[in-house]
């Protein structure tokens, strides 16, 4: 029985006929493709760069005013807005600790990681009293904690 050889760098092949030889455009009127390189004459296909209609450059409609001109820009995005995860209150009797902080409220589903800080609202009410450590709290949710008995700290 012939002995199979191991496949390595030295005796790697492409399957015959899988491989073919890039066009060499500009090499001369012999070649098939010289002067023009295969592209006619003249025309937006001709040119460099994009190629006509729905082809090549984004935005373009074939002369006609494009969308993103034709519509009316208003105001700005400021790129250091801070969105916040919002947490209510009544959400908190999901959780068993006494203390409130961003990990336990991940931990239990309410926020998510790297989305953002989070802070908690007034919505609903609490009966118990917990300590809030490191979490955004509005006005309205800090007077319900502190008269529940809890605490908010930094």
């Amino acid at each position: 029985m012939a002995e199979m050889e191991k496949i390595g760098l030295h005796n790697l092949a492409p399957s015959p006929g899988s491989h073919r030889d890039r066009k060499r455009l500009g090499r001369g009127p012999g070649s098939g493709t010289g002067k023009t390189s295969g592209k006619g004459h003249k025309g937006s296909k001709a040119r460099a760069g994009h190629h006509g209609p729905g082809g090549g450059k984004p935005g373009f409609e074939g002369g006609q005013m494009p969308l993103t001109r034709r519509v009316p820009k208003r105001g700005f995005t400021n790129p250091f807005r801070v969105e916040n995860q919002l947490v209510r209150l009544d959400a908190l009797a999901l959780l068993t600790d006494e203390e409130i902080t961003p990990e336990t409220l991940m931990a239990a589903g309410l926020a998510r990681p790297r989305k953002g800080p989070v802070k908690l609202l007034a919505n609903g009410e609490t009966s118990r009293a917990v300590t809030v450590r490191g979490v955004k709290v509005s006005a309205g949710a800090r007077e319900k904690i502190v008269a529940a008995g809890g605490r908010v700290e930094a």
